[in-house]
C-alpha cells in the first residue's frame, strides 16, 4: 500500500496560486498512476487532476489551464500547481494513487488531506 501526505494548502485570495504536495512511501511510487481530489464542504469528493506513471495527465474541466499536475518520482512526490484560484476551488484536496482504466479508481489510503481556502 502507499501511505500519502499532503502538504501546501493554505488561505489565499482569489487569484493567487498554490502549490501541493503529496509525498507517498511504501509501496513503488513510480510504478502507479497519480491522482489529486477534493471535496468542498457539503459536497462529494471529486476528482481535479491525475497522473500515469509515463507522465500523461488529465484534468477536471473545472481546473484546465490553471491546475498543473506533476509528478517527482525521485522524490515520491506528486505536486498539484494551482493558479488563477477562484472561491469555488476552496475545499480540502487529497492525492491517492488510482487505477485508470474508463474511470479513475482511488486505490490507496485517504490522507488527512490539505485545506486550501480561496477568499474572494
Amino acid at each position: 500500500q502507499v501511505q500519502l501526505e499532503e502538504s501546501g494548502g493554505g488561505l489565499v485570495q482569489a487569484g493567487g496560486s498554490l502549490r501541493l504536495s503529496c509525498a507517498a512511501s511504501g509501496s513503488i511510487f513510480s510504478n502507479k498512476a497519480m491522482a489529486w481530489y477534493r471535496q468542498a464542504p457539503g459536497k462529494q469528493r471529486e476528482l481535479v487532476a491525475s497522473i500515469t506513471s509515463g507522465g500523461s495527465t488529465n484534468y477536471a474541466d473545472s481546473v484546465k489551464g490553471r491546475f498543473t499536475i506533476s509528478r517527482d518520482n525521485a522524490k515520491n512526490t506528486v505536486y498539484l500547481q494551482m493558479n488563477s484560484l477562484k472561491p469555488e476551488d476552496t475545499a480540502v484536496y487529497y492525492c491517492n494513487a488510482v487505477v485508470i482504466t474508463i474511470v479513475t479508481i482511488p486505490v490507496g489510503y485517504w490522507g488527512k488531506g490539505t485545506l486550501v481556502t480561496v477568499s474572494s
